[in-house]
C-alpha cells in the first residue's frame, strides 16, 4: 500500500486543526456560559473561582474573552 503524498497528509491535518480550533472555541464560549451562571448563583467572579479551586484572573479572562467575541467589532458591516 501506497503511503499518501505529503500534499495530503499536511491537507488533511491542516483540516483536522481548523476542526479542533472551532470545538475548543465553542467549549470556550460554554465554558464562560457556565461561568457566568456561576456569577449569577454566587454573586461574584472572585466567588465562582474560589468554589472552583481557580484563581478569579482566570474566571475573569475567560467571561471578558467571552463577552468580546460576543460584541460586534466597530469596523464590522451593519445590516442598515
Amino acid at each position: 500500500m501506497e503511503p499518501k503524498p505529503w500534499r495530503d497528509r499536511v491537507r488533511e491535518e491542516e483540516e483536522l486543526l481548523a476542526r479542533l480550533n472551532h470545538l475548543a472555541s465553542e467549549a470556550a464560549a460554554r465554558r464562560a456560559e457556565a461561568l457566568l451562571e456561576g456569577v449569577e448563583e454566587l454573586g461574584s467572579r472572585a466567588e465562582v473561582a474560589r468554589a472552583l479551586g481557580r484563581s478569579w484572573q482566570a474566571v475573569d479572562q475567560a467571561i471578558k474573552r467571552h463577552e468580546r467575541r460576543r460584541l460586534p467589532s466597530a469596523d464590522a458591516p451593519t445590516t442598515e
